[in-house]
């Protein structure tokens, strides 16, 4: 039996896990800080440490999942907006090289969405979204069991898309009135700054006022992906996305306020499995070994 190293690198945390190659069984996993504020280089030659410990003799290949835009082509990263100087860097050569082993890189939130299709609560779903409110808001997208990226890899920027369009609910260069402008963890910071985390906005009483509204955008924002690709289920992750667990039935409210008559309601869920990220990119890893 040979093992997959599925990785989740984040932000502020990297999931390193180790899996069986055939079952994709969980074998062991760690938790290692990546230090906001850190530079590519910095994080990159962390993160080659943490394999390095993590990894087995009989690893075979190894899948990635970063914070930012990756050109599906040829692995290199287009940005990772809270990693410094990392455009237009080529880790996945540099690991591959460092390492001997073949590697595979793509979004975080393309393998988290993969992981819940595939292994969680999308698991026999046809289209399956996953969403992750956190720092910002991302976007993965899976239909029939594979990871949609669109024409140019684009697909899935769900934060980008505009919501109000030039109408941000607060004052801002920015004026697009885009997604993450309205609940992602740093928007919700802005609109209440009494708000201790992005996750307290939801479970305490001091941001109430500003639930009513976060129900309405949400619908908003489900109504237009539901029209634009007709999910089964919607999964929600990340620190925010978490705390919406309460919420859900309050969001359905508004959601049928807004949803075209006789259009089926996709299906509200928050991840409830912690390594949904580094299985999804194993899985990718995986695929990658077999298609070669």
């Amino acid at each position: 039996m040979a093992s997959l190293l599925g990785i989740d690198l984040g932000g502020t945390k990297t999931l390193i896990a180790q899996y069986d190659d055939e079952t994709l069984m969980l074998k062991a996993s760690k938790v290692f800080p990546t230090h906001a504020g850190k530079t590519y280089e910095e994080v990159s030659i962390a993160l080659l440490s943490q394999i390095q410990e993590m990894r087995l003799q009989d690893t075979i290949a190894i899948g990635i999942g970063v914070p930012g835009f990756v050109e599906a082509s040829s692995g290199r990263i287009l940005t990772m907006p809270n990693i410094a100087e990392s455009e237009g860097k080529d880790l996945r050569s540099r690991i591959a090289t460092e390492t001997g082993v073949p590697v595979v890189i793509d979004n975080d939130v393309r393998c988290f969405a993969l992981g819940e299709a595939l292994f969680g609560a999308g698991k026999g779903e046809s289209v399956v979204i996953g969403v992750t409110l956190g720092t910002g808001v991302g976007g993965g997208i899976v239909i029939d069991g594979d990871v949609f990226r669109g024409a140019n890899g684009c697909a899935g920027e769900i934060g980008h898309m505009l919501l109000v369009p030039g109408h941000p609910p607060y004052s801002t260069p920015n004026m697009r009135g885009e997604v993450e402008q309205f609940f992602s963890g740093t928007a919700i910071g802005k609109r209440c700054t009494s708000a201790r985390n992005p996750s307290d906005f939801l479970s305490g009483s001091e941001c109430s006022f500003l639930h009513p509204a976060i129900y309405e955008e949400l619908a908003w924002f489900i109504v237009n992906l539901t029209h634009a690709f007709d999910p089964s289920v919607i999964i929600f992750g990340g620190a925010v996305g978490r705390a919406l667990t309460q919420h859900v039935q309050k969001i359905e409210e508004a959601l049928s306020n807004w949803m075209m008559p006789n259009v089926p309601f996709p299906r509200l869920i928050i991840s409830q499995f912690p390594d949904a990220a580094p299985k999804g990119a194993a899985e990718l890893a995986r695929r990658m070994i077999r298609h070669s």
